[in-house]
């Protein structure tokens, strides 16, 4: 491989790995007070527990030290950028450069230790008949949190001496990881005669399409043409030309899914935790489980439209039409046919939201597959969990991302060195 003939890019790529021997060693040293039989008989598939168990490699259901993963984080940054659009004093810390936005970091760092924190109490009250003593409890949400902190300073150290973005290669490592003991199930099944082969080779078809699905996706662009005018620049002629404005077909990324999922798998999650299931609190938690997506066709409806919604939110906080089309007017730009001013804004914003209903509707689509291929295929929704619209829409993305930034590296250095030898 190319990549590994060039020293610095040879030493990120080994520096990743290394920390990737990291996080599965943790993933496997269990948290001290915990009664591990017991945990596996509460241990439920699926939901939202299994959405992060996922994340975290299988280490919720071994209760290791990186039980939580680095979803705290996650919920923190999504969290500060949503305060980023309501507080003037946040936006205007973004727009100080560069220490504006180390600041927001240590707030967010701040924010992910407290979520990490309240997490960890929850899935300590989920688990309570697990733990060996009051004392095993307050230890467990310590050490989890401390695990938290510690994935979040291994995704800043690959970001910065490795290659890639450390955070979601830290998600991309802990699904990854739970691939063998997916795999390993569906084995398990087949070979017992719970599951037919041609099931399973139905999965794998599904598996491929959803794959190949997501990367033309992803991939996918507008390309808005735009006209550049004979500017002068300082003592230079910039001459005439043309080129185009990309716009995403998918924007948010997985971002919306992981919002609706959390807001419909939150009120289950703290309402199981209570004991009591007569009266009102009866009645709540079915209730809440049966708003969870894929529990009932209601459920579902509400998953899809709260992905839809979320979409395009999501897409307004980090596409900016009204500064798109000020900057092409402020630089001398236009697009043919399209007045400079309100008509470029008005023709941009129709383009943005076409593309961000196409975006919704195939985040909704790959969200759904994990409630809908166990019908088709009869393999269980825990054995189907990796195939899941969220975790497989990580896996391709990060996978896509971190290959474009092997490829800028090498021909960085190409260039480079083709400058050397002129």
């Amino acid at each position: 491989m190319q990549a590994f003939r060039i020293p610095e890019l040879k030493r990120r790529i080994w520096f990743n790995m290394a920390m990737f021997a990291i996080f599965v060693l943790g993933a496997h040293i269990p948290v001290p007070g915990i009664d591990h039989a017991r945990l596996d008989m509460l241990f439920g598939s699926g939901g939202f527990l299994g959405l992060v168990d996922v994340f975290s490699g299988g280490a919720l259901r071994r209760m290791t030290i990186f039980a939580m993963g680095i979803t705290p984080y996650i919920n923190a940054s999504i969290i500060m950028q949503m305060m980023t659009l309501a507080i003037p004093q946040l936006e205007a810390m973004q727009k100080e450069g560069e220490s504006g936005r180390k600041r927001i970091a240590q707030i967010t760092r701040q924010l992910t230790i407290v979520l990490s924190f309240a997490q960890a109490i929850g899935f300590a009250l989920s688990f309570k008949a697990a733990a060996t003593s009051l004392f095993g409890i307050v230890q467990m949400c310590v050490i989890m949190t401390a695990g938290t902190a510690f994935l979040l300073w291994i995704g800043e150290q690959i970001t910065e001496n490795g290659i890639g973005n450390g955070v979601s290669l830290v998600i991309f490592a802990g699904i990854m990881t739970s691939l063998p003991y997916q795999t390993g199930m569906i084995y398990t099944s087949v070979e017992k005669g719970l599951i037919n082969p041609f099931n399973v080779a139905i999965l794998l078809a599904l598996f491929i399409g959803t794959i190949y699905c997501i990367v033309l996706i992803t991939q996918g662009t507008r390309r808005i043409p735009i006209q550049h005018v004979k500017r002068v620049v300082g003592m230079k002629v910039m001459p005439a030309g043309s080129s185009f404005l990309p716009i995403k077909v998918n924007t948010a990324g997985v971002i919306p899914i992981i919002f609706a999922i959390s807001m419909l798998m939150l009120p289950a999650q703290l309402l199981n935790s209570i004991p009591r299931r007569d009266g009102i609190w009866g009645v709540l938690k079915l209730w809440a489980n049966n708003i969870s997506p894929g529990q009932s066709w209601y459920g579902s409806l509400l998953y899809i439209v709260l992905i839809v919604i979320f979409t395009y939110f999501y897409t307004a906080v980090v596409m900016n039409v009204q500064d798109m089309a000020d900057n092409l007017k402020k630089y001398g730009n236009y697009i043919p046919g399209i007045r400079p001013g309100k008509p470029t804004f008005d023709y941009l914003d129709r383009v943005v939201s076409r593309i961000t209903l196409a975006g919704a509707i195939f985040l909704a689509a790959v969200a759904m597959v994990q409630y809908l291929a166990p019908l088709v295929t009869r393999v269980g929704l825990n054995q189907f969990a990796l195939i899941g619209g969220t975790s497989l829409l990580i896996v391709v993305g990060v996978a896509i991302e971190t290959m474009q930034a092997i490829e800028a590296q090498l021909l960085m250095r190409n260039y480079e060195g083709f400058i050397k030898e002129s």
